[in-house]
């Protein structure tokens, strides 16, 4: 490739010379082609109203900028007809490949399908695609830290209890697939009963009123596993509203998750690495970009944060 822009190089000198020229050359203008290399990469968040999304959307913007790339961010607000609009002016925008962090796996099909009619890859962030055609996806093993949190409660219960499950957003890859490693680790033991299971969409506000209806009908409940932090938060303040001891367990390790858990009011919390997850997805959009093969998906360590 090298040696083919040298002679193109060298030819358009040549050209140059014997028209004689006064006004800007031929060389000059090839020597403008490098700039239009810079990569042009969409980001479509689902909120940046969780601090979660913050962090991946920070990581995201310092990989960019170090890598030369432009990035340019939409916040779709937990939105899908934003998320969908926003696509669309970001394949207007003539990005050359879209990262999409859904704000609904099914829901965000028709702005990977759009993004696919208009021959602009797609890679999905922490939440997958149920439909389009997805490059690659980025995101923590959900699964795996669902597991991680349902088994150090059974360890703080000593496998014998009543626990309450806050889901995330219904129709969510991570609401699904935390919940499946939760059940994964609690179902089927003998002494432990999930006594209740609601969404409460990852809302902090959410957690705390489903937490305060919960309590209010069931008596006996020893545990709590929410599907992300906001939740949690919110439920550990209605459990304190209403003074009972009851374990707590999280998922995200946000700021405040974390200095809740130090101080021993969160149980525990599954840490995801949001800010890694955003360098990530830029680092392998920069190298689809560029034309190189990149993996299906792209794993991102987990770690259980306790006291």
């Amino acid at each position: 490739m090298k040696k083919i822009w040298t002679l193109l190089l060298a030819a358009a000198l040549v050209v140059g010379v014997l028209a004689g020229c006064s006004s800007e050359s031929t060389l000059e203008k090839e020597e403008k082609a490098p700039a239009g290399d810079k990569v042009k990469i969409g980001l479509s968040v689902s909120t940046l109203n969780n601090p979660f999304f913050v962090s991946l959307k920070e990581g995201a913007e310092e990989t960019a900028k170090k890598a030369g790339a432009e990035l340019i961010v939409a916040d779709a607000q937990d939105d899908n007809a934003k998320q969908l609009n926003d696509v669309e002016d970001l394949i207007q925008k003539n990005v050359d490949i879209l990262l999409i962090n859904p704000t609904d796996s099914k829901a965000v099909s028709t702005a990977v399908e759009s993004a696919n009619k208009a021959d602009i890859p797609v890679i999905t962030v922490d939440r997958e695609s149920e439909g389009g055609k997805v490059l690659a996806h980025i995101a923590s093993d959900n699964v795996a830290g669902g597991k991680m949190a349902g088994e150090f409660i059974l360890e703080q219960l000593k496998n014998k209890g009543n626990i309450v499950e806050l889901e995330g957003i219904p129709g969510t890859s991570a609401a699904r697939d935390r919940g499946k490693g939760f059940h994964q680790a609690v179902d089927n033991k003998d002494g432990v009963k999930v006594v209740a299971s609601q969404p409460a969409n990852f809302n902090r506000d959410k957690g705390l009123t489903v937490m305060e209806n919960i309590l209010q009908s069931n008596k006996e409940i020893d545990a709590v596993f929410a599907h992300n932090d906001e939740m949690a938060l919110g439920a550990l303040q209605a459990i304190q509203a209403a003074k009972k001891e009851i374990v707590v367990v999280g998922f995200d390790a946000t700021d405040d998750a974390v200095k809740s858990v130090k101080k021993g009011d969160l149980g525990a919390t599954i840490a995801q690495k949001p800010e890694e997850i955003g360098k990530t997805g830029i680092k392998v959009a920069i190298q689809a970009a560029k034309g190189e093969k990149v993996d299906k998906f792209h794993p991102v360590e987990l770690e259980l944060i306790k006291k």
